[in-house]
């Protein structure tokens, strides 16, 4: 296994101390590239001396180019957020989104009216000066890579963003933000041999996510998005391949680097499998078949066995073709006696489904 690092500042200090910072950039050609990528934008807060601080959020919009047109980066979690409810590692999400590849000269948060503060109980209207009204801007100078994901922070120091005007009781909202980047993901590569079929590589997360991908004519693939961590990659071949799928366990992936599995080469299948289900509820059945010995000697055998899962279902894998004796032993205590199955017929790649058992 080998890893090809890619060089992605996996963690960026992009600070803007005000929102009418407008820097020049040096790139004035095209930025956008082929591709996406998944960004993710958060808000949060550095502490003030109020009773609140209710911002209303109603875009998020970048620029590919110093001199292109702003784009909203899509749907997002618009609405009044108290800044001072997002303290001490508490943020809230506006955006997951996909967008355009390419490198991001800004990003802008626009506002809506809804801005007020509260001091001693009284909620006030934060005035907003016009020159804000085309939203906050923020420097970013960053390249989106094509299938990694970005977490973007922006930070509103509510306490420096509320101004005073003198003791007339008004408010002014003239917000210091503070931008911060990172790189949240990696992509996992490699070669599938052979590759005359098409297989799939998946990476699954939780029970609701699986990264998957198939491979292309030359058996490559390439999964993006992937986070941090230690994972697992399977293959799935075909049904009709004649190879077995492949697992390639404990890979570690790092966040803003390529990780390249190399070349993963799939074994034929030689064997096939037995599966079925007891229907005795509550009772806990070890499963088993004596097969010969791959490359043994004549008349030698090994036991492979299993136990039902809590449906009662089980698979027996890994048996060479032939026909076999399949046992089924309950528990001790269950008062069930055990039961032979005779003449149980294993072929080359396929799983000989027994019809449902009931011990008595």
């Amino acid at each position: 296994m080998k890893s090809l690092k890619k060089n992605l500042l996996k963690t960026l200090s992009l600070i803007a101390f005000t929102t009418l910072f407008v820097a020049c950039s040096e790139d004035d050609g095209a930025t956008k590239v082929d591709g996406s990528s998944h960004i993710v934008v958060k808000l949060t807060d550095a502490p003030g001396d109020y009773d609140a601080v209710n911002i209303d959020v109603q875009d998020v919009m970048v620029q590919y180019d110093e001199n292109g047109a702003w784009e909203s980066i899509g749907e997002i979690n618009s609405g009044v957020y108290d800044l001072l409810e997002l303290t001490g590692g508490v943020n809230v999400v506006l955006a997951d989104n996909e967008v355009p590849s390419g490198m991001v000269d800004q990003i802008r948060l626009i506002l809506g009216d809804n801005n007020t503060i509260v001091v001693d109980g009284e909620e006030i209207d934060l005035d907003t000066p016009s020159a804000q009204q085309s939203g906050l801007k923020l420097k970013l100078n960053q390249e989106l890579e094509a299938g990694f994901s970005y977490e973007f922070t922006i930070d509103f120091d509510a306490d420096k963003s509320i101004v005073q005007a003198g003791n007339s009781g008004k408010y002014i909202l003239k917000p210091v933000l503070r931008l911060s980047a990172e790189v949240s993901s990696g992509i996992v590569t490699g070669t599938v041999t052979p590759s005359d079929f098409q297989s799939m590589a998946s990476i699954v997360l939780d029970e609701e996510t699986t990264i998957s991908a198939y491979t292309d004519e030359n058996g490559v693939f390439m999964l993006y998005g992937v986070p941090e961590g230690t994972h697992d990659v399977m293959i799935t071949t075909a049904e009709d391949s004649g190879y077995e799928n492949a697992l390639v366990e404990g890979i570690e992936v790092v966040n803003g680097e390529i990780l390249d599995l190399g070349t993963i080469e799939l074994e034929e299948v030689t064997t096939g499998s037995i599966s079925g289900k007891i229907l005795n509820e509550g009772v806990s059945v070890n499963i088993s078949v004596e097969v010969p010995v791959e490359g043994g000697e004549e008349g030698e055998v090994e036991s492979i066995s299993t136990t039902t899962a809590e449906d009662g279902t089980f698979t027996l894998e890994g048996i060479l073709p032939g026909a076999y004796t399949v046992t089924l032993t309950p528990e001790e205590g269950s008062d069930l006696s055990s039961k032979e199955i005779t003449d149980v017929e294993v072929k080359l790649g396929e799983t000989t489904v027994l019809e449902d058992i009931t011990l008595e």
